[in-house]
């Protein structure tokens, strides 16, 4: 039973919305009447908003560079919530030998630790008192697998930048929050899952029975499955929950 939310008259922009959470989040925030800009990378994004129901505006940004982020952003003059959904998931093994995987670390941490901070310092003044800003990390920005340094370092660096944000916007009443999603069917959860079961010589089907036997409430997630956390925080019913890293993983880490 899907619970119903109002957003008409509210600004919302949510980065990484051309596929997976951020499109699936994205989506109910268009049907429920947001005024609603979507950001990402690709031109995947123009499709994605063309799929979707609304008043839905599609700005194509790399966010590691603060210049095209500032650039790409300028249009807006306020904004009631900011979703930071973008992010790169790649395993990065320790290697000794292979400088490539230097290249694709440092990718990793500017998108989803520098390209966070682009967004959110470049709209913070646009974002109205009372407003929300969420944070995408993970429950690996709690806990740890091995090979995915760069993604799992960048998780956990997402929940210090929600605390810290939480602290210094608390004054003007912007509540600031992360979520971490379980696991959930998308491409890049996906294609972590084969890398992880490669490394453990094991198959993805044994591997995804072993972690859902993990969940308290078996069942893997689908995109559509966060959508309604995002919007309570975002909504009046979260305005007393700030520097919160709220678990959405249907009990696999009860932390």
């Amino acid at each position: 039973m899907s619970v119903s939310f109002d957003f008409t008259g509210k600004s919302v922009l949510i980065t990484g919305a051309s596929s997976g959470i951020g499109q699936g989040v994205a989506s109910a925030f268009a049907k429920a009447g947001a005024d609603l800009t979507i950001l990402s990378s690709t031109d995947s994004i123009y499709d994605a908003a063309a799929a979707m129901h609304g008043n839905v505006k599609a700005i194509k940004c790399d966010i590691s560079d603060a210049s095209a982020v500032t650039a790409a952003l300028a249009g807006i003059n306020r904004l009631d919530v900011l979703i930071n959904n973008a992010g790169l998931e790649k395993p990065t093994p320790l290697s000794g030998t292979n400088p490539s995987g230097d290249a694709t670390f440092e990718r990793v941490i500017a998108i989803n630790v520098n390209g966070t901070r682009n967004v959110t310092d470049s709209l913070i003044n646009r974002i109205s008192n009372q407003g929300r800003i969420i944070i995408t990390s993970s429950i690996w920005g709690k806990t740890a697998v091995g090979g995915f340094s760069a993604y799992v370092a960048s998780k956990h660096a997402n929940i210090g930048l929600m605390r810290t944000w939480a602290q210094e916007l608390g004054p003007r009443g912007i509540c600031v929050n992360a979520i971490c999603p379980g696991w959930v069917r998308t491409g890049p959860a996906m294609s972590s899952l084969g890398d992880l079961a490669r490394t453990q010589g094991t198959s993805q089907e044994s591997l995804l029975a072993e972690i859902m036997s993990a969940q308290a409430i078996d069942g893997l997630m689908t995109p559509e499955d966060m959508a309604e956390t995002y919007m309570f925080l975002a909504s009046e019913g979260g305005r007393n929950i700030t520097g919160q890293a709220i678990n959405v993983d249907r009990g696999e880490v009860m932390s």
